[in-house]
């Protein structure tokens, strides 16, 4: 019996330490002016959160796109764009209500989600738009 406890405290020791794909830690990454062309060329499957600071639906999405980026690790980068201090690029994609998340793949818009969705849909039309099982 001993040994058997002892097993699963070292499962489950390895399953709390061990994070997806080699140890990377998933990161959302900001977006600006300086980086966002780089992003839409490196990342097949780009989704991109646009969010203010003063915006309360936003602060409702943020903890979703976080737990959506560790769940997606390795497969699909995720970004935050400030439209505050990057209105060119929100401008760009005609973005006139927040949040607004757009989904990227190869550099090309292929969804857009406009308001504060569950993480449930917003992770099925993630499915969706980047043919993931």
């Amino acid at each position: 019996m001993d040994d058997e406890l002892q097993r699963i405290r070292e499962k489950k020791l390895r399953e709390l330490t061990e994070r997806p794909h080699g140890g990377e830690v998933p990161i959302v990454h900001p977006v600006n002016g300086a980086n966002f062309r780089q992003l839409l060329v490196d990342n097949p499957f780009l989704v991109i959160d646009f969010w203010a600071e003063w915006c309360g639906p936003c602060r409702m999405v943020a903890p979703v796109i976080e737990e959506l980026s560790r769940e997606f690790a390795g497969k699909v980068t995720f970004a935050k764009c400030n439209t505050d201090e990057n209105p060119g690029i929100a401008g760009g994609f005609g973005i006139s209500a927040i949040p607004t998340v757009v989904l990227f793949r190869d550099g090309t818009v292929v969804d857009i989600v406009v308001g504060a969705y569950p993480k449930d849909a917003l992770k099925a039309r993630i499915k969706k738009a980047f043919l993931l099982p």
